[in-house]
């Protein structure tokens, strides 16, 4: 059994892939990418949600039979406002004090709304949430957001559904440095390959949706996912060697069948 666990907001879990359930082709390939992935968090709009039949809806319904965390998410929410009011919102309707806040800022990019976010933050902290903003890559926002009582912080690797990966690594180290709370490398995550990255830089948990909903076969790249982040998990636990400018050998010279540089008798 994987011991190697991670806890947020009193609870522990297993897997670090959270899973995304948005824009699968169809709810059967859901279900067998959400089986592939391992996943225990998954994560789904609140306006995507009927809540007034909330046990009924028609995307909850199919993530049934397995013991799952819900993560809401305030996709849609503009400030920070919008953000409380769907939190509250989706408590209500039973989904549990679980949120994950998103504001966006742009239209084009919709990168988050710094601003608004760390508002929204602190707000659902103090009414007991276990808040999850997802921000950007900014070390000083993300500090900022732990002290507002962010449960856990996430920073996206490039914008939403770009498949970019991680434009700026060195900000990612610096956030997972500084951080007491778990870092989710969120959006922007293109392959498994990113995946494996942002876990090797000390990443928390990864939080994909789109490289696996679009993706040829989805069940093969949730499996996929899994395995690098397992595998990235594994490579900064073990600890990677240090980067050189010069190559050298990989067996000692010592021994060698021409050492001294003497020559070979004829």
């Amino acid at each position: 059994m994987n011991q190697d666990v991670f806890t947020i907001g009193g609870q522990t879990f297993g897997s670090r892939f959270l899973f995304g359930t948005g824009r699968f082709p169809s709810p059967a390939l859901l279900q067998q990418s959400l089986l592939a992935s391992g996943s225990e968090i998954v994560t789904f709009a609140v306006r995507r949600v009927n809540l007034d039949h909330a046990e009924d809806d028609s995307v909850l319904q199919h993530l049934d039979g397995r013991e799952l965390t819900y993560l809401p998410n305030t996709s849609g929410a503009r400030a920070a406002e919008e953000a409380v009011r769907i939190a509250r919102l989706s408590r209500a309707a039973g989904l549990g004090n679980w949120i994950k806040v998103e504001i966006s800022g742009s239209p084009v990019t919709l990168l988050p709304d710094p601003i608004e976010t760390l508002k929204a933050t602190e707000q659902l902290a103090k009414e007991g949430f276990v808040v999850l903003p997802y921000t950007s890559d900014d070390p000083i926002l993300c500090k900022r957001l732990e002290e507002a009582g962010a449960a856990a912080v996430m920073p996206g690797g490039s914008p939403i559904g770009t498949g970019l990966g991680l434009l700026n690594p060195y900000n990612l180290s610096l956030i997972i440095e500084d951080a007491r709370v778990p870092v989710i490398v969120d959006a922007g995550i293109g392959s498994p390959k990113d995946a494996a990255e942002a876990m090797e830089l000390g990443a928390a948990a990864i939080l994909a949706n789109t490289p696996v909903a679009k993706a040829g076969n989805p069940a093969a790249m949730a499996k996929a996912f899994a395995l690098a982040i397992e595998a990235g998990r594994l490579a900064y636990l073990a600890g990677r060697i240090p980067k050189k400018r010069y190559a050298s050998a990989s067996s000692d010279e010592a021994g060698s069948l021409f050492a001294g540089g003497s020559k070979a008798k004829q």
